[in-house]
């Protein structure tokens, strides 16, 4: 499945973050919460094959923005975001090799700008272009065999920039090499754009670079987010990446006191064909670190290449989330690059002088690292194609991972060394053993946007002992991106033993964490009567006669938004004690609108308990980015607080719930503050979550709990077991951890509602003990993880030792929290 590109008509008039060093990351219970903001966004990049109607260059006059005098990049004597627009209009006008599109808009509306640069091409012969493209991903075999494309297919690069967006610099040595590209008469240049496409993705997050943040505007790292894809400029670089193919990528990051070039040190991830990887990346590697020193600058001398210099965990490359990572998984040789001069952070704070020296300098080793790599592909260009259907092949063939010998690459060794063996198949079934109909809806649809292959089975199918209905869908491991569909699908493992530390997070699966029944099949022949999934089944629906009252259990997100929407409309919903959601039969109307619109059901409310009513919570919420990004994804109605907020008198008396992990003290309220706290918890409800959660607990003398803290760097996928309360009953047999907790000590009326399973909880991820051996899974084993109760103001509580919200990701989990703000924003009659 190809998705390429088309103009867009918007274009007319504890351990280091990567990419920071230690220290200039913020902490993760203190994010800052940002409003979203109300502008909805979608990559332009959907479904138009280029080439179909023109080829290249594309002209696209883009619109200019107003010049902002307050744009970060300023100070720097860097291009403001409202200076690119004008710059790109002028090429365009002077060159018949670049071709801009707007390829999306951020988060406050900033256009995304893709340029190509490549020598002139009739609309035949882009065509033909797209043919060998779709050849070397859809039918690798005989595009090994092609002479033709081996001869003439143009070597596609992508370099991507300004991902973070107070690491400017990579934004300016693009449009150098853009404006070099397209006006030299340079033969060795004019030769690379003959037989290469090299795009540009001129500043990945436009936004944080007029701010000066790391983060882009909801407050998320873009460099996190390939595989979960909830921000609109994240969604336009997986569409670019997976549209262009590149068989050689650069992230263009900085700063970390020396200039840093991938590729990583280990973990790698285990899905690749690393040998297919590795032996360019690593003479890419060297090739870019030689261009760098030979720049001259004394700050640029110090390169760094992680798997030549670092200890494992320090900088790997273990799990999907990061661009160059994820970008291998689309057959590309890629490279996180650090330029050395710091720039962001307190360092704006110096003279500007200095500033633009350092950014000057920069801009240089960015551009050297574009330099090298533009020339390591025009000398190597045939092997980086043969090498990209190698993958794809392999993958198609359901090939298993070859064995690599030490020193395959100087320093390759047993550390270095890291396999999975792929099942035969995974099934998400249709009927009644599926969890959650929304959830695999959501699942196939996150699949197929990925340029997984899925499809959906035509009439009911046996598979390895198993029956599955008409309906099912099956990814047939035997797929070009096998290595994409895996690392999404998959457990993963724990990696606890190979690295004293890891980088970031180390354990993240779809499978587990997505809220939806999924199979994994070894053996068998999954070539079952079938078609290619384009977008998955619908799956809302009423199932109850008119006339009869209805409900829904509240498993995932999505039927929380569907409960919340009914809510908003003024409609009279209950909740019964087991947590489920009792909507009137003269509700039927509105029930089968939001069905369809969230893809839940409604089914028949059984006789017995009434219910009690259950009307729409406002939220107070001093919680992270990604939390609040979350809770409003559910349609819940949240406000923003803080220390400061309450401090300066934030009335609590129109909120139901406080949910409190992050920027928010009790013991640095004041008086008065202190007072509609201790006032609200007397009727209304509080959420926690994490050691911010846990002291605001402590300190308020709410629920009677010690909280003991995991080992500070820990994370992954946790296997746990559920109470039968309404908040534990339907939760998810696995959760998520960062920097985890764990309850002990419960005082009377505490109630747990999940907790760690025995022994080593932990599935996968990196979870170790501290030196005194404090804090490991083992001491976390079956110790409560998720508790309720009501203290002696009436204040329901729940707390949480998990992660269920963590950067937008484990979408399976978010019903918990809705359960828990419904379950504490709802007061049984006295």
């Amino acid at each position: 499945m190809v998705i390429t590109l088309a103009p867009s008509a918007a274009a007319a008039p504890s351990r280091s973050p990567k990419g920071e060093e230690p220290g200039n990351g913020p902490e993760r219970n203190e994010v800052a919460a940002v409003d979203p903001p109300s502008v909805a966004n979608r990559s332009a990049l959907a479904g138009n094959k280029p080439g179909s109607r023109e080829g290249y260059p594309r002209t696209t006059q883009l619109r200019v923005y107003p010049e902002d005098p307050a744009d970060k990049s300023i100070k720097l004597g860097l291009t403001p975001y409202h200076g690119i627009a004008p710059k790109l209009n002028a090429l365009q006008a002077r060159s018949n090799r670049i071709s801009v599109e707007v390829v999306g808009q951020s988060g406050l509306g900033r256009d995304l700008y893709l340029v190509t640069l490549t020598s002139p091409e009739r609309a035949s012969e882009t065509r033909q272009q797209e043919r060998w493209r779709d050849q070397i991903e859809n039918d690798p075999a005989s595009a090994a065999r092609d002479r033709g494309l081996a001869r003439e297919y143009k070597t596609p690069v992508w370099i991507n920039n300004n991902i973070h967006g107070n690491e400017w610099e990579g934004t300016d040595a693009a449009l150098r090499q853009i404006e070099y590209l397209a006006t030299t008469r340079d033969r060795k240049a004019l030769d690379l754009l003959s037989h290469s496409r090299v795009y540009f993705n001129v500043t990945a997050n436009p936004d944080g670079r007029n701010l000066g943040t790391r983060a882009n505007a909801n407050g998320f790292d873009l460099n996190r987010d390939f595989v979960t894809s909830t921000q609109p400029e994240g969604i336009a670089m997986r569409d670019i990446v997976k549209t262009v193919q590149p068989v050689l990528m650069l992230d263009e990051h900085g700063y970390v006191d020396g200039t840093l070039i991938e590729p990583t040190g280990p973990p790698h991830g285990q899905n690749y064909d690393f040998d297919l990887f590795i032996k360019h990346g690593y003479a890419n590697g060297l090739n870019i670190e030689k261009a760098v020193k030979a720049l001259g600058y004394p700050e640029a001398q110090n390169t760094q290449i992680p798997f030549r210099d670092y200890p494992s965990g320090e900088w790997d490359g273990w799990a999907p989330i990061y661009t160059a990572q994820y970008s291998m998984f689309h057959g590309a040789v890629s490279y996180t690059i650090e330029i050395p001069q710091r720039v962001n952070n307190d360092a704006y704070n110096l003279p500007e002088t200095e500033l633009r020296r350092r950014s000057a300098i920069n801009t240089d080793v960015s551009e050297a690292s574009m330099k090298a790599s533009l020339a390591y592909v025009q000398d190597n260009r045939q092997s980086l194609v043969a090498n990209q259907i190698e993958i794809f092949r392999r993958g198609a063939a359901g090939e298993a991972q070859r064995h690599i010998p030490d020193g395959f690459v100087p320093g390759f060794g047993p550390e270095d060394r890291f396999t999975t063996k792929f099942p035969r198949a995974y099934v998400i079934p249709a009927g009644a053993t599926q969890r959650s109909g929304a959830a695999a809806a959501r699942l196939v649809d996150q699949l197929v946007a990925h340029d997984v292959r899925v499809r959906q089975a035509e009439r009911p199918f046996s598979l390895a002992g198993r029956t599955y209905p008409a309906g099912s869908y099956v990814v047939d491991m035997h797929q070009p991106k096998r290595a994409l569909a895996n690392v999404m699908l998959e457990q993963g493992r724990d990696v606890s033993a190979n690295a004293e530390v890891m980088y970031d997070i180390s354990g993240w699966s779809h499978r587990q964490l997505w809220g939806a029944s999924v199979d994994i099949v070894q053996g068998g022949d999954p070539r079952v009567p079938s078609r290619p999934v384009v977008a998955a089944s619908p799956t809302g629906g009423v199932d109850a006669g008119p006339g009869q009252d209805l409900a829904i259990t509240v498993r995932d997100g999505k039927d929380a938004s569907a409960v919340n929407d009914l809510l908003g409309r003024g409609i009279e919903l209950k909740r019964r004690t087991n947590g489920s959601v009792v909507v009137p039969a003269s509700a039927r109307v509105a029930a089968l609108q939001v069905a369809e619109r969230y893809g839940v059901r409604f089914g028949l409310a059984p006789a017995g308990e009434a219910g009690v009513v259950l009307r729409r919570p406002t939220l107070a919420a001093a919680v992270g980015s990604d939390e609040l990004f979350a809770l409003r994804d559910m349609g819940f109605e949240v406000r923003p607080v803080s220390t400061a907020t309450l401090n300066d008198g934030f009335d609590l008396s129109r909120v139901d719930v406080l949910v409190v992990s992050s920027g928010l003290r009790y013991d640095q309220l004041n008086a008065a503050a202190k007072a509609a706290v201790d006032a609200f918890a007397a009727r209304g409800g509080v959420i926690t979550r994490g050691a911010t959660g846990s002291k605001f607990n402590a300190d308020a003398k709410l629920l009677e709990v010690t909280a003991v803290a995991g080992r500070g760097d820990a994370n992954g996928t946790v296997n746990v077991t559920n109470g039968t309360g309404p908040i534990g009953a339907d939760a998810l047999p696995q959760s998520f951890v960062y920097s985890p907790q764990w309850f002990t000590g419960l005082g009377a009326g505490v109630t747990v509602q999940q907790r760690y399973a025995t022994g080593n909880p932990l599935a996968a991820g990196h979870w170790r003990a501290n030196e005194d051996g404090s804090g490991g899974p083992a001491a976390a084993g079956g110790q409560a993880v998720v508790v309720s109760g009501t203290d002696e103001r009436g204040a329901k509580v729940v707390m949480f030792g998990t992660e269920p919200l963590f950067r937008a990701h484990p979408k399976g989990l978010y019903a918990q929290v809705a359960n828990a703000v419904y379950w504490s924003a709802t007061r049984n009659p006295v």
